[in-house]
Formats: C-alpha cells, structure tokens, sequence
C-alpha cells in the first residue's frame, strides 16, 4: 500500500514551478510531487488521482487560483489547501481564507521563511486530530501569531477552541487589542494564548479600532509562553513539587524586555530562548560578539567585559556574562544606555537567584 501523500503544486510560471517543486521535495516525509502550469490542467489531474494537498498561486490566466481552490474545496472537502503568492493585498487573504483554505502564504524570500513553510506543510500532511490549529497543526497560536506580526501584516484573528470564541487585532505587526468572553486587551490575550488547539480565521484589519494593549509582541508572547512554562512546572504527575524552575515569569515582568537568550559554553542550542523566531542564529552572533569583545580588552588591557550595548532604531541588544552563562537581551528603543545597564544587571541577578 502506498503510504506517501500526494501534492499538486500549481504555477503557470514553469520556472517557479521548477523551484519550488525542489524545495518540496525537502519535506521530511518525502511526499510525491506533480505540478501543474494552469488551473483546467490541475483539476484534470485531481479527477485522475487522488491528492492530500494543493498548493497553488492566485494570479493565472483563463482560471485564477480563487476560482481552482473554489472547486476543490466543493469537490474535495478533505483535501489540504494552500496558497502560496506573491500577492500581498489583504483583501486577497481575507477572500482566501473565506474559501476554508488552510493556509496563505507569501512566496518565501529567505531561508527561515522557507523553513517555516516546509513546517506549516508537513504538518498539514499529518493526521487533522493532532493538537494545534487549522493550516498548522503542529503549531500554537503563539507561532500563528508571530508569524502575522513578523511580516507586518494587519488583520483580526478569530480564534475558536469547542464554545469558546475569542479576537485578536493585528495592525502593521503589532498587537492592538484583544477579546476573549469578558476579558479584553492583555488579559484576553493570554486566555486564548493558553488554549491549546482550535480554529482560527483571519478577517479583515480594522484600523479604526480602539488600541488597549501598547506592548510590543515579542514582549507580550515572552509573558504567555513563561506563565505557560511557570504553570506546567508547578506540580509533579504524583503531586509533589516540581524541581526549581528560574524565574520566568519575573523576568518576563522586567521592563522593556523583548527577547532573552541564556547560553551555557560549548552548547550549540541556548539554555533558554524566549521572544525569538530564530533563536540559534541571534546565538551564533552574541558568542561571536562576546568572543571579539572578550579579545579586544584582552588586547587592551582593559579588565573582564562587563557588558555591551548595541542601539538601534527599532531594538536596543545588550551581551552580558555571569559565571558560565551567556546572556543577549532585546529592549525597546526607548530605554537610554544607563538604564539598559541597570536592567541588563538585574535580569542577570534574576537568573543567578
């Protein structure tokens, strides 16, 4: 019996449909790959055999996408769909979406991009009963959002889990408001973070509305993601207490704090990473700057390094070390250099307490 899934990957580009056809084939479950040049080609390839998922462009001649992934989703209810574009008009998404397509997605333009899409698609090769959300079922919601405020994207999210119903607004990347029940702004948000699977659907932006939460989200994520981690530890299978955890939460609490890396030497993954999409590269660049820096006062006789500030327009980074760990911490850009010292120190005596 054959046990390898089928895509149909549609393009009228042949060139693109060569690329991305070898890009596929990098999924780890080693799925077949056919393509297709047009929409008619496509649906007379569907009658012909059967396919777990499609992957399709919107803008074709004769046939567009809208209208191919119309009938497949008439004719083919369980099979996956995506779309995979250039277009990044939001009323296309959102008329997408409305069709009950899995997933939407930019052609990628860099390698972490196209991780990310090769994830979002094995996992839409799996089982539909596995936890997570619609499209990416290997995913949290903390990813799904990520991914629309990484790409700065402005859009409501409508998020069920059984009778459960909550929102969330995205405008230009960030965070705006949230709605969950009777809860609003901040604590809605971390109510619907801590559900664990669902549906979601991504509506129409609405600019005008009022905006009640101000924190950045990779802030805001870091909270969720370490009250999540600080809940799941609290209490062994049998009851007893769980091993001392550092403190998280606190830590999460610290003003400013957009992402924080704590790195033991010689390890390649970082002892902890929260806030980050790619933690292991941001990793790679504070041991390297640590290592320069560590050489240069040698160099000068200048004493052990203390710390370094780098700032920037959008995010200020200060590398720190303690004992054997490593840390890089995000700010905002708001925070002055003396404060940033002050801070960086107290998130490396939160870690040592």
């Amino acid at each position: 019996m054959d046990t390898h899934h089928r895509i149909l990957l549609v393009d009228d580009e042949p060139d693109l449909l060569d690329m991305y056809q070898q890009v596929l084939k990098q999924l780890p479950s080693q799925p077949e790959i056919h393509t297709a040049g047009s929409g008619t080609r496509a649906l007379a390839m569907l009658e012909a055999e059967p396919y777990r998922l499609i992957v399709c462009d919107l803008k074709m001649p004769k046939m567009d996408g809208l209208q191919v992934l119309s009938i497949v989703r008439r004719k083919y209810p369980e099979m996956r769909t995506v779309v995979l574009t250039g277009v990044t008009d939001e009323q296309f998404r959102s008329r997408v979406y409305a069709l009950g397509v899995d997933l939407f997605w930019n052609k990628p333009s860099s390698e972490q991009e196209t991780k990310m899409f090769l994830e979002c698609l094995e996992s839409l090769l799996g089982r539909g009963a596995e936890a997570g959300f619609r499209g990416v079922q290997s995913k949290s919601l903390m990813d799904i959002i990520q991914l629309e405020c990484i790409s700065q994207s402005s859009s409501v999210l409508r998020i069920t889990n059984g009778p459960l119903t909550g929102r969330i607004w995205i405008l230009d990347g960030e965070l705006v408001d949230g709605e969950a029940g009777d809860l609003a702004g901040e604590a809605a948000l971390q109510k619907i973070l801590s559900w664990r699977a669902g549906n979601f659907e991504l509506l129409p932006c609405e600019p005008a509305h009022p905006r009640t939460i101000f924190k950045s989200y990779n802030a805001l994520l870091l909270e969720s993601a370490q009250a999540l981690d600080e809940s799941r530890g609290a209490a062994q299978a049998d009851g007893s207490p769980a091993a001392p955890q550092p403190p998280l939460v606190d830590l999460s609490r610290i003003e400013g704090l957009e992402f924080l890396l704590a790195m033991a030497p010689g390890q390649a993954t970082p002892q902890m990473a929260r806030g980050l999409e790619n933690p292991e590269h941001m990793a790679k660049w504070a041991r390297q700057t640590l290592q320069r820096f560590r050489e240069l006062g040698e160099r000068l006789q200048a004493g052990p390094l203390d710390h370094i500030q780098a700032l920037g327009p959008q995010r200020h980074v200060t590398l720190a070390a303690q004992g054997k760990t490593e840390f890089c911490v995000g700010w905002t850009h708001t925070m002055n250099p003396e404060r940033l010292r002050d801070m960086t120190r107290k998130v490396v005596a939160l870690w040592a307490s």
